[in-house]
């Protein structure tokens, strides 16, 4: 089987195993107020990019993102943004978004309901400096009732997203581009990751990915806008 074909087949595979939408649906059922995708016929997704921001490799995503017009919601982890400033003065002038990963790259469900709102209180201390965050996403993906109803309490929604090409797991922009084209919907929300190779694969990634999801008529977004477009 040719190398692509063969990329091709395992994304659609693991897409409708893992991340299909009547999978999401259930699990919103289980666990209401997480937002997986938005319901529409419109030909607009939003991309997220998690973990940021990095001063190697953000630089790279952003200029990438810049080039195709594509605009972007950025979880940014709050402790890494001293010294980094300038990136997210640059993420929210060039029309991108800031969102809510909470202070440390450290799975949430592992904190108590106060230790995880002492982080969310944190993060949100920090992004305020520079925008006003609507969107948290807990770091790892995992949640609880609790988190959602912190979350709702400082008037953020929770976003976890529909197109996870395992980006942290398989170090591939082959594999990470392949699996976006073939699962990509109207509606979709991607996931991505910044710093380190995670960030310098992202890069490569989107730019394979931008160019093509234009040829098929998609506009790429932020959260908020593709909430309200």
């Amino acid at each position: 089987m040719p190398y692509f074909l063969f990329l091709r087949t395992l994304s659609i595979v693991l897409g409708q195993l893992t991340q299909s939408r009547l999978v999401l649906s259930i699990v919103a059922l289980i666990i209401p107020g997480v937002t997986y995708f938005r319901k529409t016929d419109k030909l607009i997704v939003a991309l997220t990019i998690d973990d940021g921001p990095d001063p190697v490799t953000t630089p790279k995503i952003l200029e990438v993102l810049q080039c195709y017009g594509a605009r972007a919601t950025f979880f940014v982890i709050s402790n890494r943004v001293e010294g980094n400033e300038p990136l997210l003065i640059d993420m929210v002038n060039q029309g991108h978004e800031l969102g809510n990963h909470l202070t440390e790259d450290k799975p949430s469900i592992r904190l108590s309901p106060s230790e995880f709102e002492v982080e969310l209180c944190k993060a949100h201390s920090v992004l305020s400096s520079f925008t006003k965050p609507r969107w948290l996403r807990p770091a790892s993906g995992w949640y609880t009732p609790c988190m959602v109803n912190t979350a709702r309490k400082y008037n953020y929604r929770v976003a976890l997203g529909s197109v996870f090409p395992f980006d942290t797991n398989i170090i591939s922009s082959d594999f990470a581009s392949e699996y976006i084209l073939s699962n990509i919907s109207p509606g979709s929300i991607i996931v991505l990751h910044d710093t380190g190779a995670w960030g310098e694969k992202t890069a490569i990634t989107l730019e394979k990915v931008l160019p093509e999801l234009s040829k098929k008529g998609y506009s790429v977004v932020t959260l908020s806008d593709l909430f309200t477009l």
